[in-house]
């Protein structure tokens, strides 16, 4: 399973460096891959932000679409 989350951390090299940059916990990091939970709209806001927009806050937090739309 490759998901967005997954490649995420790729971006930032591993779980780790990922929870690091956002500010969060390396387990917060491996609920997000593994779809046991999913990312506040916050730290999507954040991601987008520190990955120049390659990773969208509304594809990390779909919830964020529909406020888009409006």
């Amino acid at each position: 399973m490759n998901n967005i989350f997954q490649k995420l951390v790729g971006y930032f090299g591993d779980q780790v460096k990922t929870a690091e940059a956002l500010h969060t916990r390396q387990s917060t990091v491996s609920g997000w891959v593994t779809g046991r939970h999913g990312m506040s709209a916050d730290t999507a806001l954040l991601a987008e932000i520190k990955t120049n927009g390659l990773f969208k806050a509304s594809d990390l937090r779909p919830k964020l679409k529909a406020l888009e739309a409006a």
